[in-house]
């Protein structure tokens, strides 16, 4: 199911443009083909998308579903993504609303919204709800098949979770098609679902089955494709992430590309992120299992320097490709190149 491919959009934001649960919204505003025609978030109504996030799509803000109607919207899309997937109560009235007013809705929160009776009542013909957040049928569990593939699989791995992996491999799958090669993203969250229509929402998935949910993409595009460019998901460093180790069996990567934001200290209070050249180690161990899978490099640093200014960003992607002896680059300030080249030169 995609109902974001042409269909007129509203992202349902609120605080989320300047707050810290905006990344569906904000990506969907970044990389997204659809047609958004607004976006609602009651603290930012009037305000400028280019001034307030730096994305280059002007697209009006307005404060209520009511206000966003006048721009004809068929699909209302909720835009956060909050700790746990839970939907604030204060977007209740808001979805109901839209409903209503005849759109449809895609909800990439936990919350199973298709079969609640209230939000199924104000259905109309031609309106429905997609959960993106699902298990996908037929899983099995991971047996390590995609190290037999011939395209190179690149996973974005993190030092923490948000910190820009999905980003990373969407810059680099459209760096990599731009150089003619045939490429894949493959998308393993709610977002990336979202923007691409395939793919899986790996924190749907039970446990057991994870890894073999990731070999099941990998498997399906890995013999048609150049190079498979996987969305990374949590970080072996947070207390609270699962979704890591199954990514790396289930798509037997043959790169890694470490995520990083500039000056991170903590996954969490407490927990200390260590030097990256530690954390390099750690990820390249994990993924050669001490010999029972083939070595998997960490070939390049993405850098997330989006609270620096571009001179401290400069120095930043400097101090870090100086620690690391590996090449460094913000994907999104400042292009993924750097990375391309070492994926095909590693």
């Amino acid at each position: 199911m995609h109902l974001l491919l042409e269909r007129r959009i509203a992202i349902l934001l609120h605080e989320g443009i300047r707050g810290t649960h905006g990344k569906t919204g904000l990506s969907l505003l970044r990389y997204s083909e659809a047609p958004i025609v607004a976006v609602i978030d009651r603290d930012c109504a009037g305000q400028s998308i280019p001034q307030l996030t730096g994305i280059k799509r002007d697209v009006p803000i307005v404060a209520s579903v009511a206000e966003a109607l006048e721009y004809k919207p068929e699909v209302l899309v909720i835009g956060i993504a909050t700790k746990g997937g839970v939907v604030p109560d204060d977007y209740w009235h808001d979805i109901k609303e839209a409903l209503a007013a005849g759109m449809s809705l895609v909800n990439g929160l936990h919350k199973p919204m298709s079969a609640m009776p209230e939000l199924k009542a104000l259905l109309k013909t031609g309106q429905l709800i997609w959960d993106v957040r699902q298990e996908p049928p037929n899983l099995g569990i991971g047996t390590g098949i995609a190290r037999t593939l011939s395209c190179r699989r690149v996973l974005t791995v993190g030092t923490d979770m948000s910190v820009g992996k999905m980003s990373t491999s969407l810059e680099l799958d459209a760096a990599s098609r731009r150089r003619g090669w045939r490429s894949k993203f493959i998308a393993t969250g709610q977002t990336g679902l979202m923007l691409k229509g395939d793919g899986i929402a790996l924190d749907a998935v039970r446990v057991d089955f994870a890894a073999g949910a990731v070999e099941q993409q990998v498997m399906q595009y890995g013999p048609d494709h150049d190079i498979l460019h996987i969305e990374g998901q949590g970080s072996l460093l947070h207390p609270g992430s699962t979704a890591t180790l199954p990514l790396i069996r289930g798509s037997q990567p043959t790169q890694l590309i470490l995520v990083h934001r500039a000056g991170q200290k903590e996954v969490v209070d407490g927990v200390p992120i260590p030097p990256l050249p530690k954390v390099i180690e750690l990820y390249e161990m994990v993924a050669t299992a001490a010999g029972a899978f083939a070595p998997v490099p960490v070939v390049g640093i993405a850098l997330n320097t989006h609270h620096l200014d571009h001179k401290a960003a400069k120095e930043a992607i400097a101090a870090v490709e100086a620690e690391t002896n590996l090449p460094c680059t913000d994907a999104i300030r400042f292009g993924p190149e750097k990375l391309l080249d070492a994926i095909f030169n590693g």
